[in-house]
């Protein structure tokens, strides 16, 4: 069994049949993923936290969004320049980070 610390979902619109298509696939959220999974190896984090892609969250006004779990924190209207803040903050240091959370 894994047991990660953190468990991170990011929208990437990805709908049934595979196409990424949407609100926050058009804002860059396939390059919000690939920032989060360079952020996680940098810092040698690949054994406790796991990145996801996802479908819809339903709350496209608010994307890109991606939620951490297992504290249930979502986070939105990111840019790939949050992703590192939100990786030394809140997956490092354990402290959300407020001024991104929807």
């Amino acid at each position: 069994m894994i047991s990660l610390k953190h468990h991170i979902f990011v929208c990437t619109s990805c709908r049934i049949n595979g196409q990424q298509k949407g609100f926050c696939f058009s804002k860059g959220s396939v390059d919000i993923v690939q920032k989060f999974m360079e952020a996680i190896e940098d810092n040698d984090l690949s054994g406790d936290v796991m990145i996801t892609n996802t479908g819809c969250f339903g709350i496209c006004d608010k994307g890109p969004i991606a939620v951490v779990y297992p504290e249930g924190i979502w986070y939105g209207n990111l840019s790939e320049d949050d992703i590192e803040k939100i990786v030394e903050e809140h997956i490092m240091g354990g402290t959300p980070v407020k001024e991104l959370m929807i």
